[in-house]
């Protein structure tokens, strides 16, 4: 029997308990899904499993990640967020088919990301939030294909322009850094904003429920647009001079409309 990882209650990752987790996404994919199960150490097993589409060990108790992590050429999505990763293995830039990689919510500092993440170009997301990062890679300027990129709740004090101005870029979340009161770069930081309150997808990405409400919600959107104006009528206060000011804020706190990671 394959070794693998401790669980909880002493429950060991075998390769037969590896198989019984994996899962048909509904696109078809195969995606093994270890997240949850108390795993320590990365379990070896898998890796003789190593024709998976996805990969989920997030929410565990995994210190390292072994180069032969690589061996998972067909990867295209990896979620490792919420352990205690402080490093990532040079070898993670051979897997060239990833798309998407979330190592959110660990301990990696700016020397525990390799140069080798610029080889991986045809990767669309990069959550690095919730880390110890004082800087970012240059190297991600690289990665022209990035759609969106997560370098939230950091110890960045500043951004490359090479990142907030890759062409592909749809969202990028820089909230929550310690940057110089009136000194973030402002030269981008209108895009910046922009782009966080910003997250676009095509419509063959989404299932048939989503894409309906989607296309109602856009609908609605468009019977506003085209509504006649109406000239509001005049408000009457019959015992004051003007409208009170902390009931004029609440109104335009109402109005509001922001997204949200």
């Amino acid at each position: 029997m394959a070794k693998g990882g401790k669980g909880l209650k002493g429950k060991k990752i075998t390769l037969s308990v590896a198989k019984n987790c994996i899962k048909i996404t509904f696109d078809g994919r195969r995606r093994l899904d270890l997240s949850k199960m108390g795993i320590t150490t990365f379990p070896k097993c898998i890796l003789r499993l190593s024709d998976i589409d996805e990969l989920d060990l997030s929410r565990n108790m995994i210190k390292k990640i072994p180069d032969s992590i690589s061996r998972f050429q067909n990867l295209r999505w990896l979620d490792l967020h919420s352990n205690y990763i402080d490093k990532l293995p040079e070898s993670i830039g051979q897997m060239t088919s990833l798309l998407y990689l979330n190592v959110s919510n660990n301990r990696l500092t700016t020397n525990g990301l390799p140069m080798e993440l610029n080889q991986l170009k045809n990767i669309r997301t990069v959550n690095l939030g919730l880390n110890h990062l004082d800087s970012v890679p240059t190297t991600l300027g690289a990665l022209k294909e990035l759609h969106e990129v997560g370098l939230h709740d950091n110890l960045l004090n500043t951004i490359p322009k090479s990142i907030a101005t890759l062409p592909k870029l749809k969202k990028l979340n820089t909230k929550r850094n310690p940057f110089p009161k009136g000194e973030e770069p402002d030269m981008f930081l209108d895009s910046i904003k922009r782009l966080e309150n910003l997250y676009l997808v095509e419509a063959k990405d989404l299932c048939t429920s989503c894409l309906k409400k989607c296309q109602q919600a856009r609908d609605k959107l468009n019977k506003i647009k085209t509504a006649p104006i109406v000239t509001p009528r005049k408000p009457i206060f019959s015992s004051l001079v003007s409208p009170n000011s902390m009931a004029k804020e609440s109104q335009e706190d109402w109005r509001m409309h922001s997204t949200s990671p």
